[in-house]
């Protein structure tokens, strides 16, 4: 019999993984037929990151990998670049010290910036380098601006629709076995 703490983690990774292909096929749709001048945010970059903070075992590596490997392929970006900086990130900022027990959100929300903004910079110059034809800087710099102020939106959605809280030491401990 499963018990409810392996349930309840399977579901939620059940249900980042839903959220991720409804970004995606909002992204796809033809809302405008002429070519965008700004950039919405990445909605699966922040979702991503809250549950990553909020909760590192929702969102493991190899399914941040698959779902973000999925949106190059879907969104025609290239295959694995994004994927793997995301994937970088995530687990960087899962790993970083939480020696605070509620650290400020304030302090959240610049380290995701400069993650969001490095992850850009970094994905502008692969893309130099292999000489694939990068993406504009107004588009790149306003997906970045969007991306860091839609952050306390997606954190809030997270907190109230998916019950995504930060977790305590015991409920890391008791969904430690359900991996």
């Amino acid at each position: 019999m499963i018990d409810t703490a392996t349930l309840r983690l399977w579901w939620m990774r059940f249900l980042y993984v839903a959220i991720c292909l409804m970004v995606m096929f909002f992204d796809l749709l033809p809302l405008n037929s002429q070519p965008d001048r700004i950039s919405g945010p990445d909605l699966i970059t922040a979702v991503t990151f809250a549950w990553a903070i909020r909760r590192p075992e929702y969102v493991p590596g190899l399914l941040v990998g698959f779902v973000a490997l999925l949106a190059d392929f879907v969104l025609q970006r290239p295959p694995g670049l994004w994927a793997a900086l995301l994937v970088v990130m995530t687990e960087s900022l899962k790993r970083q010290d939480r020696s605070q027990r509620e650290p400020l959100f304030s302090i959240e929300w610049l380290t995701i910036a400069v993650s969001v903004i490095v992850m850009l910079v970094i994905y502008q110059i692969v893309r130099l380098v292999f000489i694939i034809e990068p993406a504009g800087w107004t588009l790149i710099t306003t997906q970045a601006v969007m991306t860091i102020a839609v952050y306390p939106v997606v954190v809030l959605l997270s907190h109230f629709l998916f019950g995504v809280r930060r977790g305590n030491p015991r409920d890391s401990d008791k969904l430690s076995h359900a991996r």
